[in-house]
């Protein structure tokens, strides 16, 4: 067992896409850095690898109250998929990232007006998308059945990358960086102790002189114990991978109505997610179930017949975090204590959070306004928001 810290500067809990690649930055910055890893939840290495950038329906018709938080970050989902491409560059990896575009698919006039709707607004808010007619969706998308859309809305800034390829190369860069990555730890407890923190874990206690807490949809759990509001929670999802094929599906697919994210990876596996229920078993730990795996599957196949007869080598779990459809970035409660935890589509975000939390942290001035993401927004009698919806 590797010798646990008994002191140590900066301690980040979560070791998924946020936490490594905030440990990189910091670590290259001079900073010493620990990253607390449990590994129980899997949200990052579980994750299926879409780049989302237009607002998700499935979203939409979940939680209403939460698309004008969502519609103000947009700017963040623009910039998320460009921080991905030069990640890979920088860390001269391959993570089979193709920005190749998103299309959200309408099945029926009426989701084909639900979309131009969202598709004025999301353009107004400045991402690049248009509404295609069928004609023209078939000529761009020729693997979709003709019988099964009507039209769609197109995101060129959409795409997808290979998660596994991209989490090792993180991992690679944090730990060259001279971050120190500790996993299978859980934090037990948090609390003040003199000048920092006192953080108790699995395999021992560690003073931190300052924290960040990142560990997705346990962040709440975390924060409540030292006396911090952050409402997370875990929602847990379902997907699925096939077997290597002929390659099919260029884009990532959504739907307009229906849960469902398809996309095709270099090797030739297709994934299928998109928000379809899991469910939550001993000690959090997320299981499938039956009907997601059939739904899923089935809508797969009737969007796209010819992925219809590859085999499903291999389903899954994972857990998504939701709040309140918005990123949580910055200093919070006691000094020295943040926070980092994406909105919605928490995977594609997870850099560009990370940049902005570490750029909070070291005081400089952050790339983009900070205030509608801050986590003292949950405090009895915080603020409104003070940003227009």
């Amino acid at each position: 067992m590797t010798d646990f810290p008994s002191t140590v500067d900066l301690a980040i809990v979560g070791g998924g896409v946020v936490g490594l690649a905030l440990a990189r930055l910091l670590a290259r910055a001079g900073e010493e850095v620990l990253v607390l890893d449990e590994g129980r939840h899997g949200g990052t290495n579980a994750n299926a690898g879409s780049l989302h950038v237009q607002m998700q329906s499935r979203f939409i018709r979940l939680y209403p109250e939460q698309v004008p938080a969502l519609e103000r970050a947009l700017p963040l989902y623009v910039a998320a998929a460009r921080v991905w491409a030069s990640l890979e560059q920088e860390l001269g990896a391959d993570f089979e990232l193709k920005r190749s575009g998103g299309l959200m698919i309408a099945e029926n006039r009426a989701q084909y007006e639900f979309l131009a709707r969202k598709c004025d607004r999301e353009r107004a808010l400045g991402l690049d998308v248009e509404m295609v007619g069928r004609a023209d969706l078939l000529r761009l998308a020729p693997y979709l059945d003709p019988d099964a859309v009507y039209g769609a809305e197109l995101c060129a800034d959409e795409g997808k990358l290979n998660p596994l390829l991209a989490n090792a190369a993180l991992t690679r860069g944090a730990t060259a960086a001279g971050a120190r990555l500790v996993g299978e730890t859980r934090v037990v407890r948090l609390a003040e102790g003199g000048s920092g923190f006192l953080v108790e874990t699995s395999r021992g206690t560690a003073r931190a002189a300052r924290v960040v807490l990142a560990a997705g949809a346990g962040t709440g759990a975390l924060a409540a114990q030292l006396g911090v509001t952050i409402p997370t929670k875990a929602e847990p999802l379902h997907m699925n991978v096939t077997e290597p094929m002929a390659p099919v599906v260029r884009h990532l697919v959504q739907h307009a109505e229906r849960m469902i994210t398809l996309k095709q990876l270099a090797s030739g596996h297709v994934v299928v997610g998109g928000g379809w229920p899991a469910r939550l078993a001993g000690e959090g730990t997320p299981r499938v179930e039956r009907a997601s795996i059939l739904g899923n599957l089935a809508l797969a196949a009737r969007l796209a017949p010819g992925i219809a007869q590859a085999r499903v080598i291999r389903t899954w779990a994972g857990v998504n975090t939701t709040c309140d459809g918005a990123s949580i970035i910055g200093a919070v409660g006691p000094r020295g204590l943040f926070v980092a935890v994406p909105g919605d589509a928490g995977y594609t975000l997870g850099p560009l959070v990370a940049r902005l939390a570490a750029q909070a942290i070291r005081g400089e001035r952050p790339d983009f306004d900070l205030a509608p993401f801050d986590p003292g927004r949950f405090a009895a009698g915080a603020a409104a928001d003070p940003l227009p919806a």
